[in-house]
């Protein structure tokens, strides 16, 4: 169904990476989790009056909040999907997920709603009703649920939707919410037993903890979250690849929505090579980066000594004392200056993100007082920053 749907409504829909498909994507799942929702709502509050059950009804509640959730995911991915303009020259991606933010309010709130209500069912019971066609209803539209939480899922993984995802794991904790309620009917039916104001309070936290947590995933691209350590390896390996690139450091991601992101690094090039060639080596991975990655690559030159012997012994000096201190360490934009009685070793040193001022403080003094062991005309210029990437 997942497959046909998506081959029917959506033009070019192999073409992931482009915009205008990914924003056909959002739109055809909204339209989908509002008409599934709407029925679902419309039979369980149906049920929830036939056998007067406050889970029921709340679970009811739930998937009209999930239809209004669409509804908001409709607007969002329609508004991503506009093109970059004056005021905002990244785009609108980020719209995406601002509108996932607001489905995880609504979520939270409906489950906060129906918590006062279920603590009102336990302190003032109503008498149920049992019929068997209202848990047949119920158990059909767990199918529904699992169906849009694997339809979602799909699609979210395919596009790399933040609001697809999100609708994924509501649509999971409706799922659970829903198999609790009619675990209350059922309970009521054989034993006699009222437990729905219960069954209200369990299914009420559900759906608040499933809100707090879109909340949370939704809120991390946006404050800024690390690169993922699968593309930064794959960045780093397609950047080293060529020749004339020494190494890099430094690699630096901006998300500005799903499918748009720009990226910044250093790259290392021989200092005896001449720069109009290490140039034009540079703009074939910024062109190349765009078509293999989807993602704008500028990158910086940094020339780096490959031949001069003293250098790479002061090199290779530096990088056995920093192993001996923390093997997660590493150093880049090292440059040596020799004279007489002094020698002048100028580079940055990346730490773990672990260590705060007083530690990177440490650290150069530690390094200083390791090298000028080793060499008391060393004289050493260091600047420690942390990484942005993954830390081995």
């Amino acid at each position: 169904m997942t497959e046909f749907l998506v081959k029917t409504f959506v033009k070019d829909y192999k073409k992931t990476e482009d915009t205008q498909v990914r924003t056909r994507y959002g739109l055809m799942a909204s339209i989908v989790g509002i008409c599934c929702n709407v029925l679902l709502f419309s039979a369980k509050l149906l049920v929830g009056m036939l056998v007067n059950s406050i889970s029921v009804t709340a679970d009811a509640f739930n998937n009209l909040s999930d239809a209004a959730s669409s509804v908001i995911g409709f607007i969002g991915v329609k508004m991503a999907g506009k093109p970059a303009d004056e005021d905002h020259p990244f785009g609108h991606g980020r719209m995406e997920y601002i509108a996932a933010f607001i489905v995880a309010f609504l979520v939270i709130q409906v489950g906060f709603s129906f918590l006062k209500t279920s603590i009102g069912k336990i302190i003032h019971p109503e008498e149920m009703t049992f019929k068997a066609v209202s848990v047949a209803i119920l158990l059909l539209s767990v199918c529904v649920k699992l169906w849009m939480a694997f339809f979602n899922n799909t699609l979210g993984k395919r596009i790399q939707s933040a609001v697809m995802k999100a609708t994924t794991a509501d649509s999971l904790g409706d799922v659970v919410t829903t198999s609790a309620t009619i675990l209350s009917i059922l309970v009521y039916g054989i034993w006699g037993l009222n437990i729905d104001g219960i069954i209200g309070i369990a299914v009420s936290v559900i759906v608040m903890w499933a809100g707090v947590k879109i909340a949370k995933d939704t809120l991390a691209p946006l404050i800024g979250e690390p690169i993922d350590p699968k593309l930064y390896v794959e960045i780093t390996e397609f950047v080293e690849s060529y020749d004339g690139i020494i190494g890099s450091h430094d690699l630096i991601v901006h998300n500005y929505g799903p499918s748009r992101s720009m990226a910044s690094i250093h790259a290392e090039v021989p200092n005896d090579v001449d720069i109009e060639v290490s140039h034009e080596i540079i703009d074939t991975i910024e062109r190349e980066a765009v078509r293999k990655f989807g993602i704008f690559l500028v990158i910086h030159m940094d020339p780096v000594e490959t031949k001069d012997s003293r250098v790479m012994e002061f090199g290779n000096m530096l990088n056995q004392v920093l192993q001996e201190i923390d093997t997660r360490i590493s150093f880049h934009d090292f440059r040596m200056v020799e004279g007489k009685n002094k020698i002048n070793l100028i580079f940055d040193l990346v730490v773990p993100r672990e260590y705060n001022r007083k530690k990177k403080d440490w650290l150069k003094e530690e390094v200083t007082k390791k090298v000028t062991e080793l060499d008391k005309r060393c004289c050493l210029i260091i600047t420690a920053e942390s990484g942005f990437g993954v830390e081995k």
